[in-house]
């Protein structure tokens, strides 16, 4: 059973709203503001590639460079069947004002090809791979862009990018991609950066609000990578996680569920459907649950204006990218929810995506606990500057988040000037 409602909002269309809101709030000038809204390259490329049958199939990839501003274009490459190139589009654009939000050298890129890899072998992947990574060999490099995992691709995608890249030059290059497996530069933490983000935006939120992690009710959609660590990370301080979904269905537990025993058999199942001591419920029901945490970790679009109202989570942690559509957004705040958005929520990620990239140039390596105490204090030192503007301004989080984003790019844009 699908976890993402069939939904008709187009992600960039929303990628720019929120941008305007944001760039009207700053009073942002005319001319800066029409150099930073949109993507700088945009590549689309025809991907022919030999099946295990034999015959040759055609796939269609992207990669979008939204901003060099504040350094190289960074951002991951996801291979789905719903990939299109104004998805990349907007995701390249939240990775700009990601990065500018976290405070780390890097502008927003983003890449996809359009491809079911579930029903691919692990051959055809590596080709696959291997002929986007040539493909896409003139925009990519560790100071360009630097591509990383996201929706079904992983370390291995990885190794394959950073193999082709390195033949090509005639050397080992590791830092041309982040989330590499540590046997080829790849970071500690890395593989958890993002539900550790996540679970550190969540701790410097219900420390604002006044409500215990111990004993709260949290939800999750989408049990992939970021669902299931912040889960665990909840879990272990003694949230009750009561639900959680993943691409084949959902369930649910009043009592909580026993989050270490449910990530062994996904691991063993490939799904969390019938987990023992769980019931299966459908996702409308996941989305209306009483709960104190809600986090959306699946994909874009999942909280629309048709299901927003019969949401009862008092926060919401974005751990997807853009799972709240705008008119979600208005909903969802005047009923009072309080928003941790995605550029501030899941910059966990490319945080340690950045440090993995000075590991690589350094060739210094650093520590588990090092990448996580500095990943700690470089979420909730975003979150506090993003909540000052939160409470200065007046505005709902998502708007804050994409002020301090924007002010950011803007800033180095005009310091930088126009060239020619």
């Amino acid at each position: 059973m699908p976890i993402t409602a069939v939904v008709e909002t187009n992600a960039y269309e929303a990628a720019m709203e929120n941008f305007d809101l944001a760039a009207d709030a700053l009073e942002l000038d005319n001319d800066v503001r029409s150099m930073i809204k949109y993507p700088e390259r945009v590549l689309t490329v025809v991907l022919p590639v030999r099946m295990d049958n034999g015959r040759i199939h055609c796939f269609q990839g992207y990669r979008v460079q939204h901003s060099t501003s504040r350094g190289p274009a960074k951002g991951g490459i996801r291979y789905h069947p719903n990939v299109t190139l104004d998805e990349v589009k907007a995701l390249a654009t939240w990775m700009t004002w990601k990065c500018a939000v976290v405070n780390i050298p890097f502008g927003g890129g983003k890449g996809g090809v359009t491809c079911n890899p579930k029903e691919m072998s692990q051959v055809e992947l590596e080709r696959l791979t291997r002929r986007y990574a040539s493909a896409i060999l003139p925009l990519i490099g560790p100071a360009q862009d630097i591509p990383a995992p996201d929706v079904y691709t992983n370390s291995q995608v990885m190794a394959w990018i950073m193999d082709t890249y390195s033949m090509t030059k005639g050397f080992p290059i590791p830092g041309v991609v982040t989330g590499k497996p540590i046997a080829l530069g790849g970071s500690l933490g890395r593989n958890e950066a993002t539900g550790r983000g996540v679970f550190n935006t969540l701790e410097s939120a219900c420390e604002h609000l006044g409500i215990p992690i111990k004993g709260a009710k949290v939800v999750v959609q989408g049990f992939g990578n970021a669902g299931s660590i912040a889960a665990q990370l909840l879990d272990s301080n003694q949230a009750y996680v009561i639900a959680v979904s993943d691409s084949k269905g959902c369930i649910y537990n009043p009592d909580g569920l026993d989050i270490p025993k449910l990530m062994l058999y996904k691991d063993k199942t490939s799904s969390v459907v019938g987990f023992p001591a769980s019931q299966t419920i459908t996702p409308e029901q996941l989305l209306s649950l009483d709960c104190e945490i809600l986090i959306p970790a699946a994909l874009e679009n999942a909280i629309h204006g048709d299901n927003a109202q019969s949401i009862h989570a008092k926060i919401i942690a974005e751990a997807a990218n853009g799972p709240l559509t705008p008119e979600a957004d208005r909903i969802l705040e005047a009923k009072g929810v309080f928003i941790i958005p995605d550029i501030l929520c899941n910059a966990g990620g490319v945080t340690v995506s950045y440090f993995e990239w000075v590991q690589d140039e350094q060739h210094l390596f650093w520590e588990a606990q090092d990448v996580y105490n500095r990943l700690e204090r470089v979420m909730k030192t975003s979150f506090k500057d993003v909540l000052k503007i939160h409470l200065n301004r007046k505005v709902g989080m998502r708007t804050a988040a994409n002020m301090l984003g924007i002010s950011r790019v803007a800033e180095a844009t005009k310091l930088r000037g126009l060239y020619p």
